[in-house]
């Protein structure tokens, strides 16, 4: 498609990317003379026309918002059988290639991209477009750090084919909500639920739930809580902890209930950022006037702080130069003091470094209760069990047993009817049967049946049938004489096989008439 000129306008330059439903092209629109994305639909959804049509009536809903932080809709289109839409150009990356570089984000950056996500969201959701496919993928960063969020309401169109075509679900199902992964109804709650999961994946560098498949990871979403970020990363603020957790409640009821909500907390983080930040800069500052020579130049040094210690250097040239000093840092102590009292006044007190958030914000109260018995369950039976009562499923291991049968769980911990707090982990060992020991055949040929009874005990293994075998002068191997008779010439298992303690040995020997 290089080269291709749709509407005799926009000339597809090259390929930059490609999606479930359609692939983007970096393309030049020569009526306006400047640089556009190009997303042309693939072909098995080009024939369906109900699918157009609505491809169509969304993307023309989506272009008429205006917002910062959501790509815009130029135009949409279609020539010769190819179905496509013209959007912003961006030149970045996407949040996904900045968290594989990254890794993890710092909490900072985390909760600013976040907030501009939120705002995006916010603007959507007044005009009641749903994006239901927020991930790393559909989110990009411009070179200015700016959050630009893109395919708005293209996702809702083929979430109604996702549930039963996997090719569709693998690339967003970490980022599903629980009533996606159902097929229930949605509405904004379930992008607050996506960016919760994005949230968790740039502070801790993973998403919460990964399986062998996408119907498991769907499970997941429905059934198991998430594993705390800060149980991950321990020095996560306890603020962005708590909007993490209740951005993924299970019941969109107990998640924040608009974007416009979460957004206001999230800003209310990034502010008390900021203003640590700068209470960090002027107790360093503090420091340094504490700490210099007061034999040195004074007012060299004071020269690059702010102007109103400047000033005071100015108004009396009669003070001696230590009551310089301590005027000056009397006058930090104050700005500080101030500067505190207004934080405190305007937002109420808090501890460490949390953000305050308001009462309906916050997660609700752990409570505790017995913990089942899961001992003599199966492990996906035991497993089930656990996320029913509210607790999470902790380690695996596996164990013999000579009383529990293979597959079942023969340990756990807590133990039954221990009062524990929801949201912890139950811990499972799993048996894995009676342990089987194996020993090497040894050779049997000439051994009489005492012997080969007492050879074959010594390696705990037993002597089976007996099978007699009458020796005349020519027998079954040859000639013999009765110098052979009561040895054995054949056994069932071949000298040098591995064998299972406890195994029976057949054997065939001679016999005179």
């Amino acid at each position: 498609m290089i080269g291709m000129l749709l509407l005799n306008r926009y000339e597809l330059l090259e390929k930059i990317g490609e999606g479930g439903m359609g692939i983007v092209f970096k393309a030049k629109c020569h009526l306006l003379n400047r640089f556009v994305a190009v997303k042309i639909l693939k072909a098995e959804f080009v024939n369906d026309k109900d699918f157009v049509d609505r491809f169509k009536r969304e993307a023309n809903s989506v272009a008429s918002l205006s917002h910062p932080n959501i790509v815009n809709v130029h135009d949409v289109g279609e020539e010769d059988n190819v179905s496509f839409i013209v959007m912003e150009y961006i030149n970045g990356k996407t949040l996904k290639q900045v968290i594989k570089e990254d890794v993890r984000l710092s909490f900072e950056k985390t909760i600013d991209i976040a907030l501009q996500i939120a705002r995006a969201l916010e603007c959507a959701h007044k005009h009641n477009i749903i994006h239901r496919d927020i991930k790393p993928d559909n989110i990009l960063i411009t070179e200015d750090n700016i959050v630009k969020i893109t395919d708005f309401g293209i996702a809702k169109i083929v979430d109604s084919t996702t549930m039963t075509n996997s090719n569709k679900v693998i690339g967003s199902v970490h980022y599903f909500s629980p009533e996606q992964a159902k097929g229930s109804s949605v509405d904004g709650r379930t992008d607050i639920y996506s960016l919760g999961i994005v949230m968790y994946e740039m502070v801790a560098g993973r998403v919460p739930y990964e399986a062998e498949n996408s119907i498991s990871v769907a499970v997941m979403h429905i059934q198991v809580l998430a594993i705390p970020p800060k149980e991950i990363i321990k020095d996560i603020p306890e603020s962005i902890n708590q909007v993490i957790l209740k951005a993924l409640e299970k019941e969109p009821s107990n998640r924040f209930q608009t974007a416009t909500e979460m957004a206001e907390v999230l800003n209310e983080i990034k502010e008390d950022f900021n203003y640590r930040n700068r209470s960090q800069e002027a107790t360093r500052l503090m420091a340094a006037v504490v700490t210099s020579d007061t034999r040195n130049d004074f007012t060299t040094v004071m020269n690059q702080n702010s102007d109103p210690v400047k000033s005071i250097i100015k108004e009396d040239n009669r003070i001696s130069k230590n009551k310089k000093i301590m005027i000056i840092i009397a006058s930090i102590i104050l700005v500080l003091i101030i500067g505190v009292l207004v934080k405190y006044i305007s937002k109420g007190p808090s501890s460490g470094t949390s953000t305050p958030i308001a009462k309906n914000a916050l997660p609700k109260a752990i409570e505790k209760k017995p913990v089942p018995l899961l001992i003599g369950s199966s492990q996906a039976t035991a497993e089930q069990t656990i996320v029913n009562n509210g607790f999470l499923l902790g380690t695996v291991s596996n164990d013999f047993s000579d009383s529990v049968a293979k597959g079942l769980v023969m340990g756990q911990t807590p133990e039954a009817n221990t009062s524990y707090e929801k949201g912890s982990k139950i811990t499972l060992v799993i048996s894995q049967g009676k342990k089987i020991v194996q020993v090497t055949m040894p050779p049997l040929d000439g051994k009489t049946l005492d012997e080969a009874q007492g050879i074959l005990e010594g390696l705990q293994l037993k002597l089976g049938v007996e099978t007699p075998v009458i020796l005349n002068e020519k027998g079954p191997k040859g000639n013999h004489s009765k110098n052979s008779s009561e040895k054995i010439f054949l056994q069932s298992i071949e000298a040098g096989t591995l064998v299972d303690v406890g195994t029976a040995i057949n054997v065939s020997y001679y016999k005179n008439k």
